[in-house]
């Protein structure tokens, strides 16, 4: 799944890189919907959000290469890894305690390959990048801080607030885009 989620960063970085600003919200902010609404499900207990199983084989595990793979590709576009790839991994069956190496696992190898791609094309913002590498030491520290005294369901449920915001604020810079 790893290995999948790099490839599908390295192929979404090179379509990514060519697409407009407008273009990149819409997606960012349906994936972040359609995400959002996976995760209220499970959380209502209509689908699973949980299992016990340390693996996968058989369709599940070709189910979730191909969603991983799907993911990395969306990486690319802004959306984020873990929450999605949490959902995924409960869907499967997976103990979310197992989820994690997954989840960090697939983020930290993509990260590098659709960096070098998004470099070569040029497309990426100099000063932003260097603000966030910056202070990304400063979120992580505070997040995990922070993150370490929450349940599991009131960490979804703050992540499905700032994904619902985040899709409305994309959607509608999108709006004001289209405007101009």
């Amino acid at each position: 799944m790893i290995v999948a989620a790099v490839v599908g960063a390295y192929l979404g970085a090179g379509v990514v890189a060519k697409l407009p600003t407008k273009v990149i919200r819409l997606l960012m902010g349906t994936a972040l919907i359609v995400i959002g609404i996976v995760i209220v499900i499970q959380m209502m207990g209509l689908i699973p959000s949980s299992g016990v199983a340390t693996g996968l084989s058989g369709i599940k595990l070709v189910i979730g290469i191909a969603a991983n793979f799907i993911l990395g590709a969306l990486m690319t576009a802004g959306v984020g890894m873990y929450a999605p790839c949490l959902a995924l991994v409960c869907l499967l069956g997976i103990n979310p305690m197992i989820a994690f190496p997954i989840m960090m696992g697939s983020s930290a190898y993509l990260m590098p390959v659709a960096s070098l791609k998004f470099i070569k094309e040029g497309a990426y913002n100099r000063k932003a990048s260097l603000a966030i590498a910056i202070f990304g030491i400063f979120g992580v520290f505070i997040g995990y801080r922070f993150i370490k005294m929450l349940n599991l369901n009131a960490l979804k449920f703050i992540i499905i607030i700032v994904m619902a915001y985040s899709a409305v604020s994309l959607f509608y810079s999108a709006y004001k885009d289209s405007k101009k």
